[in-house]
């Protein structure tokens, strides 16, 4: 099992910034990736970007450029560094980590969500 408490959403304006922070506990060792996902209302949820254990990263079109996915191994914590931010990002923002089972079965675990709302 993983644990994943996520921190750091709020209210902000159009053009600020916001870190998102995921810590992760449990079964931490067979996580492969880690990743945040969104959801707005009335859409589905969709990858923002997400954290491979062998370092890589990948990002939804829409945010590439503005956001940063980074992982902290030794706190096992992933942070989405977002900037400019646009009342489009505004969502549901959840954090997700990938475990693989001795017998390379793959669970998804999720956080509780996290707000971010992008409003003047």
């Amino acid at each position: 099992q993983v644990q994943l408490v996520e921190s750091g959403g709020g209210l902000v304006q159009p053009g600020g910034s916001l870190r998102l922070s995921c810590a992760a506990s449990g079964s931490i060792i067979s996580i492969v990736s880690m990743g945040w996902y969104r959801q707005a209302p009335g859409k589905q949820r969709e990858l923002v970007a997400r954290h491979s254990s062998g370092g890589t990263t990948n990002y939804a079109d829409s945010v590439k450029g503005r956001f940063t996915i980074s992982r902290d191994n030794a706190k096992n914590t992933v942070y989405l560094q977002m900037n400019s931010l646009k009342p489009e990002d505004t969502a549901v923002y959840y954090c997700n980590a990938q475990r693989r089972s001795s017998s390379r079965t793959e669970y998804a675990y999720w956080g509780q969500g996290t707000q971010v709302t992008v409003s003047s």
